[in-house]
């Protein structure tokens, strides 16, 4: 933070008659005859030019138009003397206005004269310096003073007719276009495709009139020295009346920053409020509803803004006139911001963002995966897969990417994770490059919430640290693993230890030379078919256990699958473990594996989107560089119907798919248990289709090794087996839809 704005001696192209300054101040009483004026400029500030006005006993601060021609409607000084003045009357944290002068003899353009307030500025908005807990203080204390704004009775500070009213976002949206329009100094096709989807899809209800700052952003706030409160809000040159939310979101809006950027806020242990605690606040002060209907176009409203604003600094940079003397910068920044805008709003993508929302984070954090993939991950696909999972898992973990599947450890949701989920299914050992890989993330999943602190500390701090490996052994090779409850593999307590004997096979990643642990399957009881459910338990094995034999690693298809250490066949002998390995308790196996499978579930899904995108992509590359019997393959109409049908058929799993996530995040694994069944049956068999259409477009390349198809069909086929078959999850899926349409048949009558 800066106590004081820092100040230069006054840019050429701003310089006016000090003289004549002192006189008219002398005569309005402000000055004394005696009194010495020094000026200087403030280096902040990009629109109107302002400056530190000292006398031996009292500073000011001038605020003026710069200079030469002006783009219609902007630089406004009267408006903001006029808002400010009111304001104070009223108590709000401005500082005191003092006077305006339209007379464009003093100084060469009209100005306006305040009290100078001292305090703190933040110009960096991750506020370094400060305790976290201050920071949590600070936000609070600005969201606080929005609402505040957007409180106040507008009459009572005759500000009624201050601006226009109702219709504000399409007055927003038609006012920066033409302000770009003006200003541009090249054709950038990212914003008019802004500004069109913004006037085309403005809300329905744009009638909220309350008077807004237009520019409340952390940096035009000054704080008190010590406090953490507001004592002056700056900068009210777009100030008018309107709708209050594109406010909150113009101030909300650095939160959604990709990290990569220079101005994010990260709310990852730094006391910095989440953008949901933001909106509570603020709407808690303002006494409405917390559900706050498409702020999404508002956010891409307030980037649309700013790089409008970015456009005509650079305009007035190329006309000598810019306040500042890094303006020039500012041309470079239109295009990415119109981009950015692009990304954060349900504007080009899929359907999928107007419906599932993911948190500020959640946004942030997947297109720092989307880089990271882009700039490491998929170019480095042809080397040794070993050798990038080693190299990038450390640069994804120094930047943060690590563990992201878990949400007590990286603060996303299940709805956020399956956006990134879906990334990550791009390339099939890019989980691992981020500790996100099954089964670890499964019994991580399992650690976390139903490990004891000694189980935790041994086997879940290493396993999120990358450390080690894990497994899980569950399948069996001598029973229809399919009703999970044939599993056979035994478990018997023995004073303080508990021994193990049985055969599993499927257990992935057992052949890594880094898996260390098994969580296994074992039955605990005596069968009953009367309490089929209760009779198995989970239980923790070293692997290097007395006992604990690799059999075999298995193929897939007759090739080798090892990207994850193989798929083993492993045998337990009279393996001795203490009584503490147990997880939870005896007899507690299923009600673990539901909560082990539902998010696990999830992640396999969404993968298996990002799989076929890829196939689809690769599908489209052939079709549009093949040529057969005179034409291009996608000329063909079965092709091309081909093409149509895999994009709807991926659209529709990633809905249901999100849809299952929104569940889980919202109903819990138990509830969205029919949500998850449906997922698991539906990706898989689209995810085999698109695939398998994509291979016979290829040809005999398809079954090669020259393109990933062929492991990719692999990987997808078999999830039609793993985590249960389908035919398992749609007898599910009956059972639960014939319950839930009962219950709706008996609340009727």
């Amino acid at each position: 933070c800066e106590m004081e704005e820092p100040t230069t001696p006054v840019r050429q192209q701003h310089k006016f008659n000090v003289g004549r300054l002192q006189r008219y101040l002398t005569a309005k009483t402000l000055l004394s005859n005696n009194d010495t004026l020094t000026v200087r400029q403030y280096s902040a500030g990009q629109s109107n030019p302002t400056f530190l006005i000292q006398t031996p006993s009292n500073s000011y601060v001038l605020r003026k138009q710069p200079p030469g021609e002006l783009l219609p409607g902007a630089h406004k000084v009267d408006r903001e003397y006029r808002v400010q003045k009111a304001l104070f009357s009223v108590g709000f944290p401005v500082p005191q206005l003092l006077l305006h002068c339209a007379d464009i003899e003093v100084i060469g353009t009209e100005f306006y004269l305040m009290q100078h307030v001292k305090g703190r500025i933040f110009r960096d908005l991750r506020l370094p310096g400060v305790s976290p807990a201050e920071r949590t203080a600070l936000y609070v204390a600005a969201v606080e003073v929005l609402a505040k704004l957007h409180s106040l009775d507008l009459p009572s500070v005759n500000l009624e007719a201050y601006g226009r009213g109702p219709g504000y976002c399409r007055r927003q949206v038609s006012t920066w276009t033409k302000q770009y329009t003006a200003a541009a100094h090249r054709d950038i096709p990212a914003m008019n495709e802004l500004s069109d989807w913004l006037m085309k899809n403005l809300p329905a209800s744009d009638n909220e009139v309350t008077l807004v700052h237009g520019d409340y952003r952390l940096d035009n706030l000054i704080f008190h020295p010590t406090e953490a409160r507001v004592i002056a809000v700056l900068d009210w040159e777009l100030s008018t009346t309107g709708q209050p939310l594109a406010d909150l979101a113009y101030f909300l809006m650095p939160q959604y920053w990709p990290r990569v950027t220079p101005t994010t806020v990260d709310n990852s242990d730094t006391g910095i409020p989440t953008v949901e605690d933001l909106i509570s606040i603020y709407c808690r002060c303002r006494g409405i509803p917390p559900a706050l209907p498409q702020l999404n176009f508002y956010l891409a409203l307030s980037v649309f803004k700013m790089a409008g604003i970015a456009q005509g600094i650079y305009a007035r940079h190329l006309l000598g006139n810019a306040s500042a003397p890094n303006a020039a910068q500012f041309g470079q920044c239109v295009e990415p911001l119109a981009k950015v805008a692009l990304q954060l709003g349900p504007l080009t993508g899929p359907t999928k963002d107007r419906l599932f929302f993911q948190t500020a984070k959640g946004r942030a954090v997947l297109q720092q995966v989307k880089d990271f993939m882009r700039q490491y991950v998929l170019p480095a696909q042809k080397v040794s897969s070993k050798s990038c999972q080693e190299q990038r898992g450390f640069v994804s973990r120094e930047a943060g990417l690590w563990n992201l599947f878990l949400p007590a450890v990286s603060g996303l949701t299940q709805l956020d994770y399956a956006y990134i989920a879906e990334e990550t299914g791009h390339c099939v050992f890019a989980p691992e490059v981020f500790n996100c890989q099954a089964p670890d993330t499964g019994n991580m999943e399992v650690l976390h919430m139903f490990g004891s602190e000694e189980q935790k500390k041994k086997w879940l701090e290493p396993l999120l640290r990358g450390e080690i490996r894990s497994c899980f052994c569950m399948t069996e090779p001598d029973v229809a693993s399919s009703d999970a409850t044939n599993m056979e593999c035994s478990l018997h307590r023995d004073k303080d230890d508990y021994i193990i004997n049985g055969k599993k096979w499927w257990s992935s990643g057992a052949g890594n030379p880094q898996c260390k642990v098994a969580i296994v399957m074992c039955r605990s009881g005596i069968r009953d078919e009367n309490i089929r459910h209760s009779q198995h338990s989970m239980i923790l094995v070293p692997m290097d256990t007395a006992g604990v034999k690799l059999i075999r690693p298995l193929t897939v298809f007759g090739q080798d699958d090892a990207i994850h250490g193989g798929h083993f066949e492993v045998h337990f002998e009279n393996v001795r473990v203490p009584a503490s390995s147990i997880i939870l308790g005896e007899g507690r196996g299923f009600e673990i594996a539901q909560g082990r499978l539902g998010p696990g579930r999830l992640h396999h899904c969404m993968r298996a989107v990002g799989l076929a995108e890829l196939a689809l992509e690769l599908l489209c590359q052939r079709a549009a560089t093949r040529h057969t019997f005179g034409k291009q393959l996608y000329q063909h109409e079965v092709i091309a119907h081909w093409i149509a049908e895999c994009r709807l058929m991926i659209e529709q799993t990633r809905l249901l798919t999100l849809n299952a996530a929104h569940a889980l995040d919202t109903l819990g694994s138990r509830a969205a248990r029919k949500e998850i069944a449906m997922i698991k049956v539906a990706a898989g068999r689209m995810a085999c289709k698109v695939v398998d259409i994509a291979i016979q477009v290829y040809g005999g390349a398809g079954v090669s090794g020259d393109v990933p198809l062929a492991q990719m069909y692999s990987y997808v086929r078999t999830l039609r087996i793993a985590d249960g078959p389908d035919e398992v999850h749609l007898s599910s899926i009956a059972y639960l839809e014939l319950r839930d349409q009962l219950k709706k048949a008996q609340a009727k009558l």
